[in-house]
């Protein structure tokens, strides 16, 4: 396939979300369960929830358009879970380890954002309105688990002696 017009440019667009959203329906599961804390715990479960519901919502954006799934590997996301299975491998701090997990989640929700972000655009510039609202909806959730990563994150748990006890 070509990218001849912007019709083109939203199918891939929404082909690679749908393939970065499977690859984290798998993912997820295991990064929970490598997190120290309940909260951190506990927020990577309720996102894989709402990753279940983003699948679900690309499959319909998808018969909006006509898109079948296809052999859409979205190499980006393959590369970013990777990134964080080095990091579960990893010994050390659970503290430590748990803001290591948060770093990589957030760079997944970075890259979920740009993708939504773009295909949500696409489908206002093409009109496509109901496609434009559950990319919106899609985009709103994986903004509110970015910024739910960072409450975690400065909400006490960077805070709390990992490095004093690092130095004994």
């Amino acid at each position: 396939m070509g990218l001849n017009s912007l019709d083109d440019v939203l199918h891939e667009q929404v082909k690679d979300l749908w393939s970065a959203e499977e690859q984290l329906v798998e993912a997820l599961p295991k990064v929970a369960q490598a997190a120290h804390s309940s909260e951190l715990k506990q927020a990577l479960e309720e996102h894989l929830e709402e990753t279940r519901g983003h699948v679900k919502r690309l499959e319909k954006v998808a018969g909006q358009l006509g898109i079948s799934r296809g052999s859409t590997q979205c190499k980006a996301m393959k590369g970013l879970i990777a990134e964080g299975d080095e990091i579960l491998e990893l010994d050390g701090d659970p503290v430590a380890k748990d803001a290591a997990i948060i770093g990589a989640a957030q760079r997944i929700e970075h890259y979920e954002i740009a993708g939504y972000g773009t295909a949500r655009t696409l489908a206002g510039e093409l009109d496509l309105s109901d496609t434009e609202k559950l990319l919106d909806e899609t985009l709103d959730e994986e903004s509110a688990a970015d910024k739910l990563l960072t409450k975690i994150a400065t909400g006490g748990m960077l805070s709390s002696g990992v490095n004093q006890a690092a130095t004994r």
